[in-house]
């Protein structure tokens, strides 16, 4: 079986890695494409950026999500995707990629539908014409998701050892400052962002996954996309009564419930790295499984 091609090596790369490569991939086809056609660059992102202007957004509805693939410069791009990369290697190490995508697109959605309604409500922003790109609404989701859920977790930050919850204090006061600055609608999205992964990062400490509805949704259309397969001809099958092992694999779960609720309560109160090398492990593994 080979082991080499550009398929296999981007299967191995974890989600983040994938957006990163999917950014990067849509950067220099929106670069190089419009030379090739010899048309202008706008005319092509035009269709995936998110308008301001109501009836326009509403002939571009894939909008409130595309607009996250698409950035001004190469700056842009490089520290989104730099932050989005040490940002998430955190997150996975405790939470499944399936969990990663919700927070990220529901950050890029919640902070795009902040722009679009904020310059259509408040009068300093009325009568603007312009448009926002750029996937700093899901990436800051990420980030303050990992600051909200264990913020007293230290980091290295070059020289200096800084707990979680002080970098996301820093980014959410940078974007409340630079709101009156020349990227306004860049900043609301930003905070959008920061509000999603805040309140689901809370709420997942209560027990409760609101991104619960957005998973299945993706299902959903991965499901009404995928080919249909032929059905097995039917055929009887006679079991054995499984309430026996029904209740131990129920007994199972609630027990491997119980160790992860007492590692994470562990990690909230001391950090991640007050876990012992088993526990990590198990947390590990216990995210890619869900």
């Amino acid at each position: 079986m080979s082991t080499g091609g550009l398929r296999y090596q981007y299967a191995r790369l974890s989600i983040a890695e994938k957006l990163i490569v999917v950014n990067v991939g849509v950067f220099i086809l929106n670069a190089v494409l419009p030379f090739l056609l010899g048309f202008g660059k706008n005319i092509f992102s035009q269709w995936f950026e998110l308008p301001v202007n109501l009836l326009t957004f509403l002939t571009q509805p894939w909008s409130i999500v595309t607009y996250s693939f698409f950035h001004a410069d190469i700056w842009h791009l490089f520290w989104n995707m730099l932050l989005l990369y040490f940002s998430a290697r955190i997150f996975l190490n405790l939470f499944s990629s399936r969990k990663l995508i919700n927070v990220y697109f529901l950050g890029v959605i919640l902070g795009g539908l902040l722009f679009v309604v904020s310059y259509n409500i408040f009068p300093v922003f009325l009568g603007s014409n312009t448009a926002i790109i750029g996937a700093s609404a899901g990436v800051t989701a990420v980030l303050i998701f990992i600051c909200a859920y264990i913020p007293n977790q230290v980091v290295r930050v070059i020289f200096f050892n800084v707990k979680l919850w002080y970098i996301g204090a820093f980014f959410v006061l940078i974007d409340l400052i630079q709101i009156p600055g020349s990227n306004s609608g860049g900043r609301l999205a930003h905070l959008g962002g920061a509000l999603l992964g805040y309140v689901y990062a809370r709420q997942l400490t209560k027990g409760k996954d609101i991104g619960e509805g957005f998973s299945k949704m993706l299902d959903a259309l991965g499901a009404f996309f995928k080919p249909s397969e032929k059905k097995a001809p039917m055929k009887t099958v006679y079991r054995k009564t499984k309430s026996a092992a029904k209740s131990k694999v129920d007994y199972d779960k609630e027990s491997r419930q119980r160790k992860i609720d007492a590692i994470l309560d562990k990690i909230s109160k001391s950090g991640y790295e007050s876990l012992s090398k088993a526990e990590k492990d198990f947390l590990f593994k216990a995210g890619k499984e869900e």
